[in-house]
């Protein structure tokens, strides 16, 4: 049996991680890190927190991670929209902080293991979709470095959302944070990102509308309002037919925008590439969003860059978000998409 660090976030899920965890004979320590300055959210998990540590008879411990959280995950947020793109920081939270920082600090104290609640399964040291599929999180994954995998659990895979509500159900302390209302927005952002955006910059800087051909056909609020696909909150002449944002131009303050069907994308590029295969070239199916479909496509490498090549288009391609790439349910990469 193992000594694991359990992530526990006060919610359900890592909660129902912890019994099972230590249910099957673990020795397990609960660990609740705080990665933000919102105070009055850590008490409100915390006390959670306390309650499942006392219950299962564990010690458990409060870690800073805020500055390294602030250097790696929100300045790169914020920063992403100063320069027109729109950022996934859910995606390099997990990567950096808690299958990054949290793995080196587990080792340091002499932990076998760290084990969180996400939805997803470890399987021959790739990461592959969870048993339930409306809640797997191997999106968010794909850029966490394969060194750390064997050093990670996840005691959810196997369990549908249900089957975690079911046996929180049975238990009286757990049965309290089911009940409770589920947090599924990025930790940092109460209500809207424009809320963040507005402490850092002056977002609202009307600017000049333009179709694909570069003419001017109306104006908008300031461009880190509108992120790609976005149909609404900017202003075309004459329009007869809804018009969407196909592209940001920061340094210009400009935005693209033209009909539905010009949103249709066949190709893209992506950067910064963390791929768990060797060859260069391979067919594949890519997800471009969280909740998006996997498309067919071919992959092609050079360097640290790749072109992806869509067997059908789609629609929403936007620079600065995740592209993951699947073989069946098995994550074999992601890239950042660049244009």
């Amino acid at each position: 049996m193992a000594k694991i660090l359990v992530a526990m976030s006060g919610g359900v899920d890592s909660s129902v991680s912890a019994y099972l965890l230590q249910k099957a004979g673990h020795e397990i320590e609960g660990v609740y890190f705080k990665l933000h300055k919102n105070e009055k959210y850590h008490q409100e998990n915390i006390k959670n927190v306390q309650k499942v540590a006392s219950y299962l008879n564990i010690p458990y411990r409060v870690v800073d991670f805020q500055e390294k959280f602030q250097k790696e995950v929100y300045d790169y947020f914020i920063k992403s929209y100063k320069e027109g793109l729109t950022p996934n920081p859910c995606v390099v939270c997990n990567k950096i902080i808690k299958l990054g920082l949290l793995v080196d600090y587990a080792k340091k104290e002499g932990f076998d293991k760290i084990a969180t609640g996400h939805y997803a399964k470890i399987k021959d040291n790739f990461i592959w979709e969870a048993k339930d599929k409306s809640k797997d999180q191997s999106y968010f994954l794909a850029f966490v470095k394969r060194e750390n995998l064997p050093f990670v659990e996840f005691p959810l895979s196997d369990l549908l959302k249900e089957e975690v509500k079911e046996i929180a159900k049975n238990i009286e302390v757990l049965r309290e944070i089911e009940k409770q209302k589920e947090s599924t927005e990025i930790c940092f952002v109460e209500n809207s990102y424009i809320d963040i955006l507005k402490d850092h910059y002056e977002i609202d800087l009307p600017g000049k509308v333009i179709n694909q051909k570069g003419e001017i056909i109306g104006e908008h609020r300031g461009y880190m309002h509108y992120t790609i696909g976005k149909r609404k909150g900017f202003r075309v002449f004459k329009a007869t037919k809804p018009h969407y944002v196909l592209k940001i131009d920061s340094s210009k303050n400009l935005i693209t925008v033209g009909e539905k069907e010009e949103l249709d994308r066949f190709e893209f590029k992506i950067e910064d590439i963390n791929f768990f295969v060797n060859e260069k070239e391979f067919d594949s199916h890519v997800k471009i969003r969280y909740r998006s479909p996997k498309i067919p496509c071919k992959v092609k490498i050079k360097d640290n860059e790749a072109t992806i090549y869509l067997n059908k288009s789609v629609q929403g391609v936007a620079p600065g978000q995740a592209a993951v790439f699947y073989e069946g349910e098995k994550v074999i990469g992601g890239g950042w998409i660049k244009e």
